[in-house]
This record gives structure tokens, sequence and C-alpha cells, in this order.
């Protein structure tokens, strides 16, 4: 999808001018929200609090500058908005805020509640009857917060089939490799025992991630995402210290060759 390629681009702009962190962690997750804000979702940009919408949260909030850059592209607010993203007197900062922008559902930053928050909208969205699917993307070293397993337990044993998490699986967190901190392989068999669907996929494949997030089921579904941290910017890609840093001028121009803009 070129879409993809154009927020990469966007992200590694915001990045570099605002000398933040996270765009390794921001990377792995542009082609989930490519197909999610171009090809599943029921959202309306014109209207983002249309009422039976699809609802989704990024729980990984450090990696707010995908959805920031993902929403710009579809057309929720202007994309010279992303040069106000963690600045001093900007607009988006650096943790997603859902006062900032249109179309961020809540508030992220602090591991482990996203998933918690998704299954309340949810379980409210089946009280009223209100047909909207509520999509929550978490990181891998996230699943090592406890409360996302209590929000595991509790999604499946009333059956939320109008819920679904999405695991970015890159298999690196802040310090170190995501499997060497808590181990992690069998992830997959980890939520089936817990009661969910599994759907395990390349998720960087466009067509994979559209056919699992439109497979339907009759309880809650997760999707392990196999990702690559960096993803796009060879350079970047599989290395735990874009977690941190933020490309240099030359690194900038380097990234966005590879992105196909010279610009």
């Amino acid at each position: 999808m070129q879409v993809a390629n154009s927020i990469r681009r966007s992200l590694v702009h915001m990045v570099h001018y605002s000398k933040s962190s996270h765009i390794g962690t921001c990377l792995s997750v542009v082609d989930i929200l490519s197909v999610l804000y171009f090809k599943v979702m029921n959202i309306d940009p014109t209207t983002p609090q249309m009422l039976g919408r699809d609802k989704f949260i990024l729980s990984k909030g450090h990696g707010g500058a995908a959805l920031y850059a993902t929403l710009a592209e579809r057309g929720f607010f202007p994309k010279e908005y992303l040069d106000k993203y963690y600045i001093d007197d900007g607009i988006l900062p650096g943790h997603l805020d859902m006062t900032a922008v249109p179309g961020i559902e809540v508030s992220t930053g602090s591991l482990g509640h996203g998933l918690s928050l998704g299954i309340g909208m949810a379980y409210g969205n089946r009280q009223v009857k209100d047909p909207g699917h509520i999509y929550v993307l978490l990181g891998d070293g996230e699943c090592n917060e406890g409360s996302v397993w209590e929000g595991i337990m509790f999604a499946s044993s009333i059956n939320l089939s109008n819920l679904t998490a999405i695991v970015d699986y890159n298999k690196l967190q802040s310090f170190g490799r995501t499997n060497e901190v808590i181990n992690q392989v069998n992830i997959a068999e980890r939520w089936k025992a817990f009661g969910w669907h599994v759907e395990e996929i390349d998720g960087h494949n466009f067509n994979q991630i559209e056919h699992a997030l439109k497979v339907k089921t009759e309880i809650p579904k997760v999707i392990i995402a196999h990702t690559i941290k960096g993803k796009g910017v060879s350079f970047m890609e599989n290395k735990l210290e874009w977690h941190y840093k933020s490309p240099s001028d030359e690194e900038l121009k380097l990234a966005l060759k590879e992105l196909g803009d010279l610009g």
C-alpha cells in the first residue's frame, strides 16, 4: 500500500524534527494501521464521533506518532499539524492525548491499560446494541503486564466477539529482546488457552492483515502480528537502539531515500 510509505515518510520527518524517540516501535505498526484505517474500520473523518463507528485504541501509546500520522493521512486533521509533534508549544504530545486532535478515542502511554479500556467499550457497545467493533493494538513487551492477562480472562469469559486485540510482536522492547526479558515464544498458545480465537500472521503482509481482521468469530479475537521493529528503513530494522534514537540529518536523508522521497 502506497499509503503506508506516505505514513512512514511523515513519521521519520516528525521524529527527526522533534528529536524524539520510538521511531522503531512506530514503524513496526504502520502496515497494520494502514489496513485498519483504509480497508477495514467503519469510520468517517468528517464525523469523528459518528454513532456506531468502529474504535481503535493504541495501547502502546509511546508509538503515538504512528497513529497521528495515520489519522492525518486519513483526513482527520491537516498534515501540517504533524510539524507540531512533541515540541514546545506544539499540538501533538509524545504520548497519545485524546483532547489533542480528532480521531483519538482514549489517551494512552501507561502500558497495560489499553486492553481493559477496549473491553469496557466492547461490553458497553453490546449492552446498548451499538454495532461498532473495538480494536486494541498492544506491544509484545506490554504483554508482560498482569493487567493485560486479567483483561484477557474477562473478555473471553463474557464472549466479547466485538473485540479484536492485535499484538505487535516485533520481539524487541526497551531493555532487550522480548523473549529474553520474559519468554513469550508461545504467545499464541497462551491467548488460545485463555479462550481467544487466534490468528497468527506476517504483520507486514497486507493481504494477511486484512484477512485476519475480517475473520468473524463468536469469541474475542487476537491477531499475533509478527513484525520488524523499524520496518521500512533498513538501518533501523531489528535494532534496539531505535527504540530511543532520533535520526540525524544524514540519517533522515537516507531513510527518506529508501522510502522514495528525496525531499
